[in-house]
């Protein structure tokens, strides 16, 4: 069985900072949230983004 591997590095990982191999490749991944390089994909409900039906305006106005 192989061990665990740092996402940011590839080196092995270490329990003190696991799933990574050091602070420094935390700080790294933490970086990267805090920068939007990483997103949850969500799905917009389509009855969300309807904007609201407006009466037609009158010509007398």
């Amino acid at each position: 069985m192989s061990a665990a591997r740092c996402p940011i590095c590839r080196k092995p990982t270490v329990p003190e900072f696991a799933p990574f191999c050091s602070q420094r490749c935390a700080d790294v991944d933490l970086g990267r949230w805090f920068n939007e390089r990483y997103a949850i994909p969500v799905e917009d409900d389509e009855d969300d983004e309807q904007p609201e039906a407006r009466p037609p305006l009158s010509e007398e106005d």
